[in-house]
């Protein structure tokens, strides 16, 4: 089942790639059909998995690949990520059916978010390490094609910008790889049997070098602060479909992999450094609030909220990984809402980004001084745009709120002088995006936007499962919980 959830994107990909006369309505209809397959696939698993099972990772599938190195064709889950594999599914289930201008080239628009969910899916449910690297790298060459042939304003030099730099983390992450690899014994990929083994434990200098390496890697796909100027002019000239896969999908795929490697894998050396990596994501939590309240383009604003919203998520995972042999509530507690975040976050940022390109849709630009007084032309787009600002402001009763409650209500029982500094974050957003709301929407309406329209149905349709979503989790978490828990409980031990 888990396979087939990474393999039937892959083939409608090849598929409209084999297809050189399908039309656009052609294309949208594999692209659905292929991208709801295994979103039901893994709704099943949902209903499959079992809370407390003492395997680390349930209803695995595998297939010898490479036995020689110890490496398999292996998927799994544990609740972690079956949480944000799940996420990921929905998520292109709504890049391919939101609107966008595909350029006469329809079949290879579509086919390219195939590929990328097929190889994101496979991140997410592989168990095996070697298997994690290769789709992380496979994921860099479907963002490039999107963001380079389908965007707007310098594409080919933002698409270039981020290939090189996530390549260039991608590869010292390998060095952390072959280092973990290289420890163990027998040699063997199995992230449940490295987990086991903790293979550089008692060799400090070894582990903090492995440890650095997978940090860097794994800190420039997130991003956080220094390694986020990619993200920037990635987000700002991708299609708004393509930002919503990136955001929601993509830098999870760094946050989830300081979960998955460093921390699990490396656990003694991580709780050495884990007050370091605190220090960083809380400099990544205030420095993008600032940095995205100075900005006036819609989308560039957006993006670096990512920035500040993935370090809640590295803070969360810092502090778990600080109390290793300590308190296990606080541990559950920090793990439980990083893991919440990259859901929540997954959601409401990719719903931000969804709107965003329907603001270029209509009006051709993202500059917040150009629009205003569209509360009563544009209802039904001033009311997501408003769920979705309250939700990432971390307003009670939405996914946000959760997320950060969790990560913050941990971090104080570690690290109380970095967790009140982060929620200057908090403040920070909320001021942001309140403005933003007042910009887009409040004070008169220029002339030039009294025909501007409101969001079709399959916009609304889009973004009303992404905001419903938002809502349910906010109001009851704990179908979302039970699950990540399992995941987390078995990560700490308790």
């Amino acid at each position: 089942m888990l396979t087939a959830a990474v393999l039937v994107p892959l083939v409608g990909a090849i598929a409209l790639a084999l297809w050189p006369r399908a039309s656009e309505r052609t294309a949208r209809g594999v692209g659905v059909v292929t991208t709801l397959v295994p979103l039901v696939l893994l709704i099943v698993t949902w209903g499959r998995f079992e809370a407390g099972a003492s395997d680390p990772f349930q209803l695995v599938e595998r297939i010898e690949w490479i036995p020689q190195l110890g490496a398999s064709f292996a998927f799994g889950v544990d609740g972690i990520g079956l949480a944000v594999a799940a996420t990921a599914a929905l998520l292109f289930v709504v890049a391919v059916v939101y609107p966008a201008d595909t350029r006469g080239r329809p079949r290879q628009y579509v086919a390219w978010f195939l590929f990328l969910d097929a190889v994101s899916l496979g991140l997410f449910l592989t168990v095996d390490l070697l298997l994690f690297y290769v789709f992380f790298d496979l994921s860099l060459v479907g963002m490039y094609f999107l963001i380079s042939s389908w965007g707007h304003g310098d594409p080919k030099r933002a698409a270039l910008k981020f290939f090189l730099y996530t390549l260039a983390g991608s590869l010292v992450m390998l060095l952390g790889v072959l280092a973990i690899y290289l420890g163990t014994e027998p040699r063997t990929f199995d992230m449940a049997e490295v987990i086991a083994q903790q293979p550089l434990a008692g060799e400090a200098t070894r582990a903090g070098l492995a440890l650095l390496a997978l940090m860097i890697g794994l800190g420039i796909k997130s991003p956080v602060v220094p390694f986020h100027t990619w993200l920037p002019p990635a987000h700002v000239d991708a299609p708004g479909p393509a930002s919503t896969i990136l955001a929601g999908v993509l830098l999870k795929m760094g946050t989830f992999g300081m979960i998955r490697l460093p921390y699990a894998m490396l656990r003694d050396s991580f709780q050495r450094w884990a007050f370091v990596i605190a220090v960083v994501a809380v400099i990544s939590i205030v420095y993008g609030a600032l940095v995205a309240f100075g900005q006036r383009d819609l989308k560039r604003r957006i993006a670096y909220t990512s920035v500040n919203h993935m370090g809640y998520t590295v803070l969360g995972v810092a502090a778990a990984g600080a109390l290793i042999g300590g308190d296990e509530a606080a541990r559950e507690l920090a793990l439980t809402g990083a893991t919440v975040e990259m859901v929540a976050h997954g959601l409401i940022t990719g719903a931000l980004f969804l709107i965003a390109g329907s603001f270029w849709q209509r009006g051709g630009e993202y500059d917040l001084d150009a629009y205003g007084g569209l509360a009563g032309q544009a209802p039904k787009l001033a009311g997501a745009t408003t769920i979705a600002a309250f939700a990432s402001l971390g307003l009670p009763g939405l996914a946000g709120f959760v997320a950060e409650f969790h990560v913050f209500v941990g971090t104080f029982s570690v690290f109380p002088v970095l967790a009140a500094v982060g929620l200057l974050g908090i403040l920070i957003t909320a001021a942001l995006f309140l403005q933003v709301l007042q910009e887009l929407f409040l004070g008169d309406l220029p002339d030039r936007w009294r025909g501007f329209p409101d969001l079709v149905p399959r916009e609304v349709s889009a973004l009303g499962v992404l905001l419903a979503l938002t809502v349910l989790i906010g109001v009851w978490p704990g179908w979302l919980l039970d699950v990540v828990r399992d995941g987390t409980a078995w990560l700490v031990g308790s």
